[in-house]
């Protein structure tokens, strides 16, 4: 049994909850090693506080799941009913009334119902807590994965910035990005990589496209890369062929904003001051208003996971946490400029992940 799956069974102790029902697929990666993409078909982990744990997944699953799993591993075929061999291997655990503890995010509804169904209208608690906080300090394993995973990001930034040409398309670059990340065998993306060009880039979620890049364009590349499940996040802005002061301005003050946040992290910072060290950079430079999101996020196995690094976040930073500064300044039929680095709470302090050059980058 893991150490990951001791601390639930420990956790529903504490908790006098005779049940937890997992069922995000990454959870279930956290804490058994089976990767899982069931698309709409049924995956649950089910873990007690005394009896051993089992999973319930298609039938097509079930060698990966035996492979990656050492408890009991239940299959169905898309005939039948997962339901079914799930009343059947809970039947002698079940006791009307019990406290099950869930994943309100991601808990289909019907689910829940069926459960309710199952239990005679059972307490649900909220597990969430514990596995966002499990998930937040990173393994020497997990560490590893993420240090290569950036390394990785770095070369695919570079590998944008070399495609650069004038008349060259967002997607475009995107494209040969990928395709070279692929051809050296990193083919998964953490999330859809984003290149934007010109008065695109002050969109910070933007949609690339045709756009074509023009002479004092900023390029935004924004993308990440999975290794071994867990995933790297960086943004770079660079310039084609000449920036203006305006632009020199704007990109000065955002490196200025990351720098100064990297410079504060430590043990025990309020999450939220450590956003507002870079905020007040930016709004004292008098671009306040165009910094338009958080700080950061949490990151691991998902691109978006806790802490959120948020002005309203009164959690403190712990060792062991991996998280992103991205700081941005996005200013409408100018463009946009946003400096990501994934950073490692280390005993001694930040570790910076993410080493692609921060200064600003004229490419001719």
């Amino acid at each position: 049994m893991t150490e990951k799956i001791k601390k639930i069974k420990q956790w529903l102790e504490k908790n006098d909850s005779r049940l937890a029902y997992i069922t995000d697929p990454t959870n279930i990666f956290y804490l058994t090693g089976f990767k899982c993409n069931p698309h709409e078909r049924f995956l649950g982990l089910f873990v007690f506080p005394e009896d051993e744990p089992f999973i319930v997944c298609p039938e097509l699953e079930v060698g990966q799941a035996r492979a990656a799993f050492a408890g009991k591993v239940i299959g169905y075929r898309d005939d039948q009913d997962p339901w079914a061999a799930v009343g059947k291997a809970l039947d002698k655990k079940k006791q009307n009334g019990e406290k099950i503890a869930i994943e309100p995010s991601t808990l289909p509804y019907k689910n829940a119902v069926i459960l309710s169904d199952l239990y005679e209208s059972p307490a649900f608690i909220s597990i969430e807590g514990l596995l966002s906080s499990m998930r937040s300090v990173k393994s020497r394993a997990e560490l590893d994965a993420m240090k290569k995973a950036g390394e990785i990001a770095d070369y695919a930034v570079q590998i944008g910035v070399n495609a650069i040409k004038k008349g060259r398309t967002e997607r475009a670059i995107i494209a040969e990005i990928e395709y070279e990340l692929a051809k050296h065998g990193y083919s998964e993306m953490a999330f859809d990589t984003m290149v934007l060009t010109g008065e695109n880039s002050a969109a910070p979620h933007g949609y690339p496209g045709t756009r074509q890049i023009k002479e004092g364009d900023f390029v935004l590349f924004d993308l990440g890369v999975v290794v071994n499940g867990y995933c790297s996040d960086i943004t770079r802005t660079v310039c084609y062929k000449h920036a203006t002061d305006d632009q020199i301005k704007i990109y000065n003050t955002c490196l200025q904003a990351n720098r100064a946040a990297i410079q504060v992290v430590r043990k025990g910072l309020r999450i939220g001051d450590l956003d507002g060290t870079a905020r007040k950079v930016i709004s004292e430079a008098g671009y306040g208003h165009y910094f338009t999101h958080r700080l950061g996020h949490g990151l691991g196995l998902g691109e978006h996971e806790a802490p959120s690094m948020s002005a309203d976040n009164d959690k403190t930073l712990t060792t062991g946490m991996v998280f992103t500064i991205e700081p941005g300044i996005y200013v409408p039929d100018l463009g946009g400029v946003r400096i990501e680095d994934d950073i490692y709470l280390s005993e001694d302090g930040p570790v910076t992940l993410t080493h692609y050059s921060k200064d600003l980058q004229i490419i001719q």
